[in-house]
């Protein structure tokens, strides 16, 4: 399958460039990474490079990004609503006894949802279009919040999880690809981490949304309920922008409809998207020579790859490296620390509900700062760096947790100290880099399908870890469950050193000819 290296709407346009392209290093450079002959590939210093304004890209990336802070929102409000909920003074309700099993569906049932939005997606999702698949994720986050907001019995609420997770599963799988697809490849390990950035800033305002409703009667119900007019927000901000050029383009090239009319869409999706006049030359040369490359990559192909294509030569290589990113993302016991972040604390000596939410509070701005700072250097120091410290760090505030639990229950300030190396940890590594490298890896024949088993790998083991923790909890202790979990995260380590390439400053169709061959 020979794809051609030349990058996808980065050609130097003739206007005075606003920001201007750095000297690239060989693929492989950094320190420890061999990988054959991938390894040795350089990345042209030549390499033509879009010139851009901030302003023509960030509003493609807000709307879109809009869809993972509704999803760092709902982990952020679930922390405090757990209490809320489960409070004989605050719930509010008759039902606030829940046991463990009904418990863990309230804190996992989005998460289940998002497992079944990944699967419903990944037929659809190149019939759709990213532009109508965050849209229609938008409305169901809006009817998820409403609902688990209202909810008069366990069984609504469960319903209303349950749809606000199938958006969280559409909107994961449609912003990383929308917002990749859109914006200059010099800047898409910047943007796509940004939206990382944009799920902590949903966490911190869940747990913000959760500090001041934590002592009102029925506060559980204010903090779900607060999403929907954010879910507003991002379905009209995604009406009103177009479709991704590339998509356009993709379908024209499988023969879905007129190659003619779909390159005209793409031309005025691109011109929208740049801030230039509608059907302006420069993207009408961008949108044609793009459109060659494609029908070239399509000429001894089939009009779109299928599930088995996914398991075989360059994709499969790409799936064991998104998907194991996503898997040990999940296993090494993120989904716990942040959904029971609240709990935990509590047991750490913050024994009052108020006082474990402000705590989690600064957990969550904790978050923020260490992603910016990722976000800020991804492009700089590169995807590997970041995630090799990161899951050392990991790794070590697990087993500080263990030996909190095991010989050090007299010094809360340790549980505390350890939540936040654990959370800064992940932002630097697995938190951004895992979602921008499922973004970019995939080969173009499978990108779509690939994401889609990779989100759903990521939420099938967030809910099966969120679920299992209270139950694990019980059997093991909370000393040899962290204990486990931080044996998990050095294999995870070993698995970065081994098989995680660089793909800093590479186009994505330079990733494929490069990496993935």
């Amino acid at each position: 399958m020979a794809f051609s290296t030349r990058p996808l709407f980065n050609h130097t346009l003739s206007s005075p460039p606003l920001h201007q392209p750095k000297k690239q290093k060989p693929v492989g450079s950094q320190n420890g990474y061999s990988s054959g002959d991938e390894a040795q590939s350089l990345i042209p210093e030549a390499t033509p490079q879009e010139d851009y304004s901030w302003v023509s890209v960030i509003i493609p990336f807000v709307f879109p990004a809009l869809g993972g802070l509704l999803f760092g929102y709902d982990i952020g409000a679930t922390s405090g609503a757990t209490i809320s909920l489960t409070s004989a003074e605050l719930s509010g309700t008759t039902w606030f006894n829940l046991t463990a099993v009904q418990l863990g569906l309230v804190v996992s049932g989005s998460l289940y949802g998002a497992l079944f939005g990944s699967l419903l997606v990944y037929p659809i999702a190149d019939f759709l279009g990213r532009r109508r698949e965050l849209i229609t994720a938008a409305a169901l986050y809006l009817l998820g919040g409403l609902i688990t907001g209202c909810a008069p019995g366990l069984g609504v609420l469960l319903v209303g999880r349950l749809l606000y997770g199938i958006g969280i599963g559409m909107a994961m799988h449609g912003a990383p690809l929308y917002i990749a697809e859109t914006c200059p490849s010099q800047i898409r390990g910047t943007l796509v981490s940004l939206k990382e950035l944009f799920i902590v800033l949903g966490i911190l305002l869940g747990y913000l949304i959760g500090s001041f409703q934590i002592d009102a009667i029925g506060g559980w119900r204010y903090m779900y309920g607060i999403s929907a007019p954010i879910a507003l927000l991002m379905g009209i901000g995604m009406w009103i922008l177009p479709p991704s050029p590339r998509w356009l383009l993709l379908r024209a090239a499988q023969g879905k409809g007129s190659v003619k009319e779909y390159k005209e869409k793409a031309v005025l999706a691109l011109s929208k998207l740049r801030g230039r006049p509608p059907g302006d030359k420069v993207s009408e040369k961008q949108i044609e020579e793009t459109l060659v490359t494609l029908k070239s990559a399509y000429a001894d192909q089939e009009s779109e790859g299928s599930l088995m294509d996914i398991f075989q030569g360059p994709s499969l290589k790409a799936f064991i490296i998104a998907g194991g990113l996503v898997l040990f993302q999940q296993i090494t016991g993120q989904p716990s620390v942040l959904y029971y972040a609240g709990p935990i604390l509590q047991s750490a000596g913050f024994s009052a509900a108020a006082d474990a939410t402000k705590v989690s509070v600064i957990i969550g701005l904790f978050k923020f700062v260490m992603t910016g700072i990722a976000v800020l250097k991804v492009d700089d120091l590169g995807r590997r760096p970041l995630l090799i410290v990161g899951v050392s760090g990991l790794a070590l505030s697990l087993f500080l947790l263990s030996a909190y639990y095991k010989f050090l229950g007299g010094f809360p300030l340790v549980a505390v100290a350890s939540l936040l190396l654990y959370v800064g940890c992940y932002q630097i590594s697995f938190g951004p880099i895992s979602w921008l490298m499922v973004s970019e890896i995939f080969p173009l024949q499978t990108r779509g399908k690939g994401i889609s088993l990779a989100v759903l790998t990521n939420f099938g083991s967030n809910a099966l870890v969120t679920f299992a923790f209270s139950p694990l909890k019980e059997a093991l202790g909370a000393d040899n469950l962290f204990l486990l979990f931080g044996a998990i995260a050095l294999i995870s380590l070993l698995f970065v050193v081994l098989i995680v390439p660089e793909t800093k400053g590479l186009s994505l169709e330079e990733i494929e000819s490069k990496i993935l061959k």
